[in-house]
């Protein structure tokens, strides 16, 4: 009876140990599963291209801005400030985009206008330190697309920001705070805003991603 029970006993323990391997097999499947579904939902979004087309794009009080490939645009007109940005979504899910930072950037050499090393590898702002977005904006995958935002009242400290870089344009710093159609994989991609003479070159210059690992 007790080799009965041993060989009962080690066969139950064979078949634990063969059930523990197929469940930790199937979680792992099921996580690849659902880590592939993510990526298939991820957006990126990066500056558009040069030779990009020009876009033109309206606000709700009737002023319209028009923004070349590449770049941005800032203007002022009575008491607001409107700002739009061509943007490309290189990630393979819709872009829905939820908040916008904008600050200057102090540079080492002003000539040069160079970035410091520091603006880039700085922690990733927090979500309560964007402004929200008043209407929907969305960017398909593979496709060129535009963000926009205004300033509209003039005792905001932006406004002064802004209004002084189209006066004696610098270094700004865009921050765009983004997620896919879920509503998920929250994602910080940060621009820099470099003057020229047609205006406002982009670059995007690190992502964040806030749910999971960022890229590096």
């Amino acid at each position: 009876m007790t080799i009965s029970a041993l060989a009962t006993a080690g066969g139950t323990l064979a078949l634990a140990g063969a059930t523990y391997a197929s469940v930790r097999s199937s979680n792992r499947s099921a996580r690849l599963a659902e880590l592939a579904l993510q990526e298939q939902r991820r957006p990126v979004l990066v500056n558009s291209r040069q030779d990009d087309s020009e876009q033109t794009v309206g606000f709700a009080d009737g002023r319209w801005v028009a923004i070349p490939g590449g770049g941005a645009t800032i203007e002022a007109a009575a008491e607001s400030v409107y700002l739009a940005m061509s943007v490309r979504n290189v990630g393979a899910g819709l872009a829905v985009l939820q908040g916008w930072r904008l600050h200057e950037v102090a540079v080492e050499d002003t000539e040069k206008r160079g970035w410091r090393r520091s603006v880039i590898i700085e922690a990733p702002p927090r979500p309560e330190d964007f402004r929200s977005l008043t209407r929907d904006q969305y960017i398909s995958s593979g496709d060129l697309g535009i963000w926009q935002g205004a300033v509209r009242d003039s005792a905001d400290p932006l406004h002064a920001t802004l209004v002084e870089a189209i006066r004696q344009p610098g270094l700004l710093v865009l921050d765009l705070l983004y997620t896919d159609l879920a509503g998920e994989q929250r994602t910080i991609s940060r621009f820099g805003l470099t003057p020229d003479d047609a205006g406002w070159q982009a670059a995007a210059a690190r992502h964040w991603y806030l749910d999971a690992s960022a890229p590096r």
